[in-house]
């Protein structure tokens, strides 16, 4: 059965695919929130009604003025608990997720503002995405799983999207896979499933991943 999204997930989902893939659409949204294409169409045709999304000439979605100052507070709080829940109370990543994702509704401007002065005004979440009205923009660049054997690069930050996998996000937090990390590439080996084995050390730990789980970390060359 699928599961029941208020608006706010649908604008916060609308957001996170807009910084990630540049154009968004309705199939897109149903496949990040696991529900069908019908259920998408009903929602945004809500919203647009709400003036909080508007669609382009080729159906692309885009959130309006408004729908982007909701999208950016919920993600705001959500990314400062999961900052909170993981730094302060130590809990592991992709519980600090799932529990932000509880949270994230009940907070009032008022514990938001008293949790960023808390937090030191961070301006990432611990994946490191950034937090909208930190000032910083979200960090871009090449991925690890088109890195070349011997590469040495550091981790960036965690895709957003692949936070909704907590299996995922788990044995990236497993491997040390935080950002700064280093990582240095030790080979890449083709395997039967149309995939490539990625080999690599994060400090004195040898580990591999897939290329389809390795793309979801941004990395940068050392130095950069």
């Amino acid at each position: 059965m699928a599961k029941t999204h208020g608006m706010e997930a649908y604008l916060t989902a609308i957001y996170t695919l807009e910084a990630e893939d540049g154009v968004v659409l309705a199939s897109s949204v149903a496949d990040y929130l696991h529900v069908s294409r019908p259920t998408v169409t009903q929602t945004i045709h809500r919203l647009t009604a709400l003036e909080l999304v508007q669609s382009g000439l080729s159906k692309e979605i885009m959130l309006t003025a408004t729908g982007r100052e909701k999208a950016e507070q919920v993600v705001r709080r959500h990314r400062l608990l999961e900052r909170w829940l993981s730094d302060d109370l130590g809990i592991e990543w992709a519980q600090a997720h799932e529990e932000a994702d509880r949270l994230e509704h009940a907070i009032s401007p008022l514990v938001e503002k008293k949790l960023m002065q808390k937090l030191g005004f961070p301006t990432t979440c611990p994946h490191g995405n950034a937090i909208p009205g930190s000032g910083k923009s979200q960090p871009q660049g090449a991925r690890l799983g088109d890195c070349a054997s011997g590469a040495i690069v550091n981790v960036v930050r965690i895709v957003e999207k692949a936070e909704e996998n907590r299996e995922l996000l788990s044995k990236f937090y497993e491997y040390g896979l935080t950002p700064g990390a280093t990582i240095h590439v030790i080979r890449r080996e083709e395997i039967p499933q149309h995939d490539v084995e990625i080999h690599f050390r994060v400090g004195n730990r040898s580990c591999m991943l897939t290329k389809s789980m390795a793309r979801w970390i941004v990395i940068a060359p050392i130095g950069d």
